[in-house]
Formats: structure tokens, sequence, C-alpha cells
């Protein structure tokens, strides 16, 4: 069967062949048929296939009964079809052009949705490439099994035809890929392009919240979009209209930019205004907005030197982070930092480095360690106090250009060492790209004086043994 449908010269013929000997068609001759179909309507003169369209020989064969006979038969064996037919059919109708509110469409559709658990990834891609609806994708972006797993082909597939239907999404569609990109720090410059020329269309109808899911993913990848320069400037007067509303939206909109290396003053005159701060002051959120507030204020005034508009009040400052991140605390056991730290200690001695030291503005490093103009690395006990790191439990007080001339004022006689271990989450996926908050600290580490040594996890990998180490 599978040959003669393959090897018919005509729509009318595929029809007679599956519809008048239904005892010989199985479930995987069905996508076979529809596919076939889809290749010689391609073939004929006229109007192209379209959803509804009843004109020419595609809208015909809409018409006719034997293929309405050939979609009924589908409808009612569906549930009982294997995986690999249910796909190829929902695919299939799709070349086709059958209209999504056709029974055999919708049918498909809910079939392959109660399956999504146990579809594997050319699967998924397929089903969804086909559908390519906001019920479809919500239901796909929403589902935990699928979320909680890096589903790499099947993102590669969306960035390919994600351009062409993204003007029909919803926002909360929109944000729930942004969402799922950025766990799984899939750096895709197509589908991150899309995400970005989306927000810049539909920016002004978006609140902050919804906005702050769209940008997070570009500074989570260190990636500019490459509409940025339109887009980071509509993205400025936005907030300048919306601060207010959603002030940890705006705050993490901003962190976002910072990371891109991207300061929008005007936000920034709003942000520090004491007006912003009164306001975060009294609300339930008042700490994580401090912090992020703080980060920001230190990023002003490590990176953007010709900023002279408001600054946090001293008062109001704390360390952005008191300890490792929660993604490392996760991962300890899958990081190299525990090979490292034991290989220090039988290279140069316990006395002679800091682990997981916090430094201002609230950083923790791996290792920090001192080391004298001729290479030595020096015990603590050495180190004469007034040049070591400012103390992290004292942030208020330490103004950080005074904390950099600390540092730099000896540097003839002692440099500082942070020594960064770089797992395999602290880059973009299949990528040696940092991402863009780890990418910020060390731009930030390397302002305050200190000198980075970096230990990437592709070449801790190789290492054989302590020794090697």
């Amino acid at each position: 069967m599978k040959r003669l449908i393959e090897r018919s010269r005509s729509v009318g013929e595929v029809l007679r062949w599956v519809t008048q000997n239904p005892g010989k068609v199985s479930a995987s001759h069905y996508p076979i048929a529809l596919h076939k179909l889809g290749q010689l309507l391609q073939q004929q003169p006229g109007p192209p296939m379209g959803a509804g369209d009843s004109r020419g020989p595609a809208g015909q064969v809409l018409e006719q009964p034997e293929f309405h006979v050939l979609c009924q038969a589908i409808v009612s064996g569906c549930a009982k079809f294997d995986n690999f037919s249910i796909v190829n059919c929902l695919y299939a109708a799709a070349a086709l052009g059958l209209p999504g509110e056709s029974p055999l469409v919708r049918v498909l559709e809910d079939e392959s949705r109660s399956r999504l658990g146990r579809f594997n990834q050319k699967d998924v891609s397929m089903v969804f490439s086909s559908e390519a609806n906001n019920k479809a994708l919500e239901a796909i972006f929403s589902s935990q099994l699928f979320y909680e797993n890096r589903q790499e082909r099947f993102i590669r597939s969306m960035a390919e035809w994600l351009p062409r239907k993204a003007e029909n999404l919803t926002p909360y569609t929109m944000a729930l890929i942004a969402k799922y990109v950025a766990r799984h720090r899939l750096r895709e410059p197509r589908l991150l392009d899309t995400i970005a020329n989306f927000l810049l269309k539909r920016g002004e109808q978006l609140d902050s919240k919804v906005i702050q899911k769209l940008v997070f993913p570009f500074s989570r990848m260190n990636y500019r979009p490459s509409n940025h320069g339109e887009l980071f400037p509509k993205l400025e007067a936005i907030l300048e209209q919306k601060a207010g509303s959603s002030p940890l939206a705006t705050v993490n909109i901003l962190m976002s930019m910072f990371q891109l290396s991207h300061f929008p003053q005007t936000v920034l005159h709003q942000v520090f205004s004491p007006g912003f701060i009164t306001n975060v002051m009294s609300s339930p959120y008042a700490l994580i907005v401090r912090r992020y507030l703080s980060l920001l204020d230190a990023a002003v005034e490590l990176e953007f030197r010709e900023y002279s508009g408001p600054r946090l009040d001293p008062r109001y400052r704390v360390l952005m982070f008191e300890h490792a991140l929660t993604a490392d605390e996760a991962n300890r056991k899958y990081s190299y930092k525990g090979l490292v730290a034991e290989a220090l200690r039988q290279l140069v001695g316990e006395e002679c480095y800091r682990q997981d030291e916090v430094l201002p503005p609230g950083y923790c490093t791996d290792f920090l360690l001192w080391i004298n103009r001729s290479g030595t690395v020096l015990p603590l006990s050495r180190v004469p106090a007034a040049s070591r790191a400012p103390p992290a439990t004292s942030p208020i007080t330490v103004s950080l250009r005074s904390s950099v001339l600390a540092l730099t004022s000896d540097l003839q006689d002692f440099a500082p060492v942070v020594l960064s271990v770089n797992d395999k989450w602290h880059y973009c996926q299949n990528s040696d790209i940092l991402v863009g908050s780890r990418a910020m600290r060390d731009r930030h580490l390397r302002l305050l004086g200190y000198c980075l040594v970096q230990l990437p996890y592709t070449e801790l990998e190789k290492v054989s043994g302590i020794e090697e180490a």
C-alpha cells in the first residue's frame, strides 16, 4: 500500500487507494497519503493551498467526499495510532494547509498534547513546528517535564520557523519561551533576535513585569540583540513612563541592561530619586530591591563615571550577595572547586589563600590570594592590613573608589589575585561565553584592582589527578 500511494500520479488516485481499501490501510499509511496529496497539489497550477481557500485545485480537494472519508478515518482511529503516525499526520496536515479549526487538526493536536510526556525530541519538534500557535506553544512551555529538560534540537528548529509566526503570539506565550531559553542558557541568536523584535514592536503595550521576562534572556546569555540600537532607547523611554508602577521589574530591567554595558541615564535619575527609594523601602520586597540598587550603584561608580545624577543613599547600601550563589551551592557536587582547593592546599598551604571570600559590592570569589612583585604567593599574615581587600561586612562605610585606591596603592609590592573556577553552568550552553552576571562580576573585580585568573571547566576536565591539578 505504501508503494501504491507513493507512486500515485494524481490526487484522485491517492484518495481511491486509501478509501477503497480500508482493510489494507494501517496507521502509518495515513501520513504518507497526506504528504503525497500535498506534493501533488504543489505540482498543479492555480492558487496556492491556503486554510479554508475553496478556489482552485487545492480547495476542491478539501471538498471531495473521498477526502472527508480519509479525514474521518484518521479522526476515528488516531487514539490507537503510534506516536510516529500521530506526529506525521499532524505535520502533513499542516503542510497540506488544513485550517486549524478543522476536526482533523483539532483531534490530532489534542492527541499530541496528551502524549507530550512520551514524545522524543524529534516528535516534539515536528508537532510544534506544524502547530506553532499560542495554544500549542503555551502547552509545551507550560509543561513541567519539558521545562525541566533541555531540548536543544527543538529550540534550533523553532528558531527557524518562529520569526515567521511570532507576531501572532501573545506576550504570555513569548514570555514562557524567554523563560525557558534563559533557564537552560540556550544562546540561539535567531531566537533571541525574534524575542527582541517582538519586544520592539509590542513594547508600549506591555507592562514592566512582562518586559523584564522578555529582556532577561539577553543579559543571561550576554547577548546584545541585533536591533539593540533601536530596542534599548525604546526600553529607556518605556521605563521612564512606567518606572514607578512596578519598582522591582524596573530594577530587574536595569540590571539586565547594565550587564550588557548599557546605562540609561534618565531612568537612573528616577530609580535613585528620593520618591522611588521611599516607595521601595515601604514595599514587601524592599530587601531584594536594595540589593539590586546597591549593585547598580556600584556599577555606576565603576563603569559609568560620566553619570552626575543622584546616587543611592549610603544608608541603604547592602551586599548584593552575602554567600555563594544558589546555583553554585546546588551544583557543588559537579564543581571543580573542590579539586582546585585541594591542589592549592598542597601547592601553597592553607595560610596563603581564602576560599569563598565575599568582596564588595557583594561578589563571592572562589579563591583570593596575594602575590608579591617576584611572583611569590604570600601568607595572609604577611600582607599589610591596609592593603588587604576591604571588609565585606561593612559596605555602607566603604567607598568603592577608595577601595580601588587602597588596593592599587601598594601594587608595586603586592597584587590581589582572584582565582575563578568557571564551571559549566557559568557559561552559555555549548559555548565559551560567560553568562551576563558572571561577565559583569569579572569586569567589576578587574576595575576594583584585582587580577583575575580564570580556570574554565573545559581545561579542568582534562586534568587527571591532583598532581596535574
